[in-house]
C-alpha cells in the first residue's frame, strides 16, 4: 500500500509538471518552426526573422510556464505572480529558464493565495480593488527580486550541473542508458514528467544553438512501441492480438504511447524489449547526429518528421526503424515463449468477472442520473482524450447525449458524475475527488466501458 502511495505521488508532481508545460505545447512548437526555417542552417535562412528566436525561446515561453504553473495554483491572479516571478529568474541567467519558471510559477500562485487567504474578510468595502491590485504587485515585486537574487542563481547552477553530467554521457556514448530510466517509467505513467520536466528544457536550451537537439528523441521515439504492438499483432493471442492493429496505428500515426502500456503490464517481460529498442534508436540518433527542433508533443512519427531539420532526415527515420525493429524482434521472441495457450483466455474472463463485480459495487449511482463522464489521464491531452472520443460516438450512435470529455487529473471538474481512469492513476485521482471511478487498463476496447456503455443505455 504504501508502494502505491508512493508511486501515486511521484506520478502526480510529475502530472503537475507536465500540466504546467502541454497547454503550451503549440508556442514550442512555433518556436520550433520559425527556428527551423529561418535560423542559418534552416530551410529558409532569414537573417531578418531569424531576430524572433531568441526572445521567443528566453522571453515567452518560460514566462508561458511560469504564468500556467501560477494559474493551476492560484487562479488568474496565480498566473499573474508567476508571470513576473519568473521574469526575475529569466533577467538573472544567461540561458533559457524553463526549469525556473517551473519553481516560480506555482510558488507564485501559492503564495499569492496565502495572501488572499489572509486578507479574506478584512478589507473594507469599497477597498476591494485597491488591495487586491497593491498587495499582488507587492507581493510580485518581491517574489521578481527573490527569483533575480537568489533562486534564479541557484537553479542556474543545478541546471549547469544536469546539463554537464548528460553531455559528458553524450560524449562518452552512455545516452542510450537512459532508457533504463525512460521504459519502466513511462509504465508508470510518468512519461510525461520525464520528457517534458527534463528533456524538453534540455533539449530546447542545446536547440537554440545548435538549431536541433537529440533530447527531444530520448524519451520520445514511437518505434519500440510499434515493434512492441506489430509483435502482439502477429505473435499475440485473444485480446492483445485483436485489438494490437488498432492500437498500433494509433500509437504510430496519433503518438498516444499510452496505448502500448497495458501490453507491456500483461507481459512484463517485454519491456525488455521495450529498452533494448529505446537504446538502439537512441544509438541511432547519436550515431547518425540526430536531433529535433522541438519536443514531438504527441510523439507521432508525424510530429518526428515535421520537427526534423534540414539534413537530419536520414537520422531520424533511422533511428525509429532500428528501435521498431529490435523490439519487434524481441518482443516476437518472447510471445513464442509463451506456452500456455489458455492463459490469456482466462485472465480475460477474470477481467470481465472483476468489471461486472465493480460496476455492481458502484451501484450508488443510477444511469438516468449521469449527464457527464469525465476521462482522465495524467496530462488530458493523449490517451483520456482518444477515450473520451470513442465513448461519446458510440453513446450518440445509440441516441444518447450524455456529455463525455477529457481532462487531466489536476482539472477534474466539479460537476463530473463519473470517472473514468487507468487503475494505476487511481490513488493520484482520489486525492482530488471522491466521484465514483471506474477503473480501466486501455482506453480503448476495454471491457469495463463496455459494461459502463451498457449501463448508460440500458432502457
Amino acid at each position: 500500500m504504501e508502494n502505491k502511495s508512493a508511486r501515486a505521488k511521484v506520478q502526480a508532481f510529475g502530472g503537475f509538471l507536465t500540466a504546467m508545460v502541454i497547454p503550451n505545447i503549440g508556442a514550442f512548437i512555433a518556436w520550433g518552426f520559425i527556428t527551423a526555417l529561418f535560423i542559418p542552417t534552416g530551410w529558409m535562412p532569414n537573417e531578418h526573422f531569424a531576430k524572433i528566436v531568441g526572445p521567443m525561446i528566453t522571453y515567452l515561453l518560460p514566462v508561458m510556464i511560469g504564468s500556467t504553473g501560477g494559474h493551476l495554483v492560484g487562479g488568474k491572479r496565480g498566473a499573474v505572480m508567476g508571470g513576473i516571478g519568473t521574469i526575475g529568474v529569466i533577467v538573472g541567467a544567461d540561458i533559457p529558464m524553463f526549469l525556473g519558471a517551473m519553481i516560480m510559477g506555482p510558488l507564485g500562485g501559492l503564495i499569492i493565495k496565502h495572501i488572499d487567504r489572509l486578507l479574506d474578510k478584512r478589507i473594507p468595502a469599497g477597498f476591494e480593488m485597491v488591495i487586491n491590485n497593491f498587495s499582488l504587485g507587492i507581493a510580485g515585486m518581491v517574489l521578481c527580486l527573490l527569483g533575480f537574487e537568489i533562486i534564479g542563481p541557484a537553479v542556474l547552477i543545478a541546471n549547469t550541473f544536469v546539463k554537464e553530467c548528460i553531455e559528458a554521457m553524450v560524449h562518452a556514448g552512455y545516452l542510450p542508458l537512459l532508457s533504463l530510466i525512460n521504459e519502466p517509467a513511462k509504465i508508470l505513467f510518468l512519461n510525461n514528467a520525464i520528457d517534458q520536466g527534463v528533456y524538453y528544457p534540455l533539449g530546447m536550451q542545446q536547440a537554440s544553438t545548435t538549431g536541433k537537439s537529440i533530447f527531444f528523441m530520448v524519451a520520445s521515439n514511437p518505434g519500440p512501441g510499434l515493434g512492441l504492438l506489430l509483435a502482439f499483432s502477429i505473435f499475440g493471442k485473444g485480446m492483445s492480438k485483436r485489438s494490437a492493429p488498432g492500437a498500433m496505428i494509433i500509437h504510430f500515426l496519433g503518438g498516444i504511447h499510452e496505448l502500448y502500456f497495458p501490453y507491456v503490464l500483461m507481459k512484463p517481460l517485454t519491456l525488455i524489449a521495450m529498452i533494448a529498442g529505446g537504446m538502439s534508436g537512441t544509438f541511432v540518433f547519436n550515431l547518425l547526429d540526430g536531433g529535433l527542433v522541438a519536443g514531438p508533443s504527441p510523439g507521432s512519427i508525424f510530429a518526428y518528421l515535421a520537427l526534423t531539420p534540414k539534413g537530419s532526415f536520414i537520422a531520424t527515420i533511422a533511428g525509429v526503424s532500428i528501435g521498431t525493429l529490435v523490439s519487434f524482434v524481441i518482443t516476437s521472441f518472447i510471445l513464442k515463449l509463451e506456452k500456455n495457450s489458455g492463459e490469456e483466455t482466462e485472465s480475460e474472463f477474470a477481467d470481465s468477472a472483476k468489471a461486472v463485480k465493480q460496476m455492481k459495487s458502484e451501484g450508488a449511482w443510477q444511469p438516468a442520473a449521469i449527464k457527464h463522464v469525465a476521462f482522465v489521464c495524467d496530462a488530458g491531452m493523449g490517451s483520456s482524450a482518444m477515450g473520451a472520443t470513442t465513448f461519446r460516438r458510440r453513446l450518440e450512435k445509440n441516441g444518447q447525449q450524455i456529455k463525455v470529455q477529457h481532462y487531466a487529473i489536476e482539472n477534474v471538474p466539479a460537476d463530473a458524475d463519473i470517472i473514468v481512469t487507468h487503475a494505476s492513476l487511481e490513488g493520484r485521482v482520489k486525492i482530488v475527488t471522491d466521484k465514483p471511478l471506474i477503473l480501466i487498463d486501455n482506453y480503448i476496447g476495454d471491457p469495463r466501458l463496455d459494461t459502463l456503455f451498457e449501463q448508460l443505455t440500458a432502457k
